[in-house]
C-alpha cells in the first residue's frame, strides 16, 4: 500500500495551485458580481503603495521558504557525496590488508553500497530506510573493528579506517534524516494568509477599474502560484523530480562487487 503522508509535499502544491485559483475568483465574484459589490466598492481610495509592504512580506516569505527547501537538497547531494567518499576511503585503507582480508572489507563495502542504490533509494523516497542496509553496515563496522583486521594493520591506519567507517554511519543517519522531512504547515500557512491579504489588497487597490484589477490577480496568481508549487514538489531531495542521485554508490558497488 502506498503511504500517501509521504507525498504531501505533491498534494500541498496541487491544492495550492487550485487554491490560488479559486480563492482569486472568488475575490473577484465577491467585488464585482456579488451583493455586497457595492459596500466594497465604498472602500475605493486605497493607495497603490499600499501594496508593496504585504507584497515584501510575501515575497521574503517565499524566498525563506524556498532556501530552506533548496538548502536541504543541497546538503542532501553534499551528504551522498561525502558518504561515498568515506567508503572509497575505506577501501582505499584496506589496501594495506592481506588479500583475504581486504577481499572481505571490499566485499562488504560492495554489499552496502549495492543495497543502498537498489533497495534503500526507493524507501528514501518515501520517507523510509532499509533494515538491510543497516545490518550490512554495521557488519562492516564490526569487522573493521575485529581483532583479524587490527592485527593486520598499524594503530594509525586501522584508527583511520575505523573512523571512515564510523564516517559513513554517521552520513547516512544524516541522509536517512534529510529524506523524512515534512511540510511545515505553519510556515506554508502563514505564507498562505499573506498571499490572501495581497490578493484583496489587489481588489481594493484597483476596485473601481474591473479590467485592471482582473489583470492584476491574474498576474499574482501566475507569478505566486507556479512558484510556491515548485518550491513545495521539491521538499523531499530524494523524490522525483529532483531526486539526488545514486550515482555515488552505484559506482562503488560495480568497481568492487566480486565478478
Amino acid at each position: 500500500m502506498i503511504d500517501l503522508g509521504a507525498f504531501d509535499h505533491y498534494f500541498l502544491a496541487a491544492f495550492g495551485l487550485v487554491g490560488t485559483c479559486v480563492a482569486a475568483v472568488i475575490l473577484l465574484w465577491l467585488a464585482n458580481h456579488s451583493r455586497h459589490a457595492e459596500w466594497i466598492h465604498g472602500y475605493r481610495g486605497v493607495a497603490p503603495n499600499f501594496l508593496s509592504v504585504i507584497g515584501v512580506l510575501f515575497a521574503l516569505n517565499l524566498v525563506f521558504l524556498a532556501n530552506d527547501t533548496w538548502h536541504a537538497h543541497d546538503q542532501a547531494l553534499d551528504t551522498v557525496f561525502k558518504e561515498a567518499g568515506a567508503l572509497r576511503s575505506v577501501v582505499a585503507l584496506a589496501g594495506h590488508l592481506p588479500t583475504p582480508i581486504r577481499n572481505k572489507v571490499n566485499t562488504s563495502v560492495a554489499a552496502y553500497a549495492r543495497l543502498a542504490v537498489d533497495t534503500e533509494w526507493p524507501l528514501l523516497a518515501v520517507r523510509r530506510s532499509s533494515p538491510e542496509a543497516t545490518a550490512e553496515l554495521d557488519a562492516l563496522l564490526k569487522y573493521l573493528a575485529s581483532d583479524e583486521v587490527g592485527q593486520s594493520l598499524v594503530t594509525s591506519v586501522h584508527t583511520l579506517i575505523l573512523q571512515q567507517a564510523l564516517q559513513v554511519r554517521t552520513l547516512r543517519d544524516l541522509r536517512v534524516a534529510l529524506s523524512q522531512t515534512h511540510v511545515n504547515p505553519l510556515k506554508w500557512l502563514g505564507m498562505a494568509f499573506l498571499g490572501l491579504l495581497m490578493m484583496i489588497s489587489i481588489i481594493m487597490v484597483h476596485v473601481d477599474e474591473p479590467k485592471g484589477e482582473l489583470l492584476a490577480i491574474l498576474l499574482f496568481v501566475a507569478a505566486a502560484a507556479p512558484t510556491a508549487a515548485i518550491v513545495l514538489v521539491q521538499g523531499n531531495p530524494f523524490q522525483q523530480p529532483t531526486a539526488v542521485t545514486s550515482a555515488p554508490f552505484a559506482a562503488i558497488a560495480a568497481a568492487h562487487s566480486q565478478p
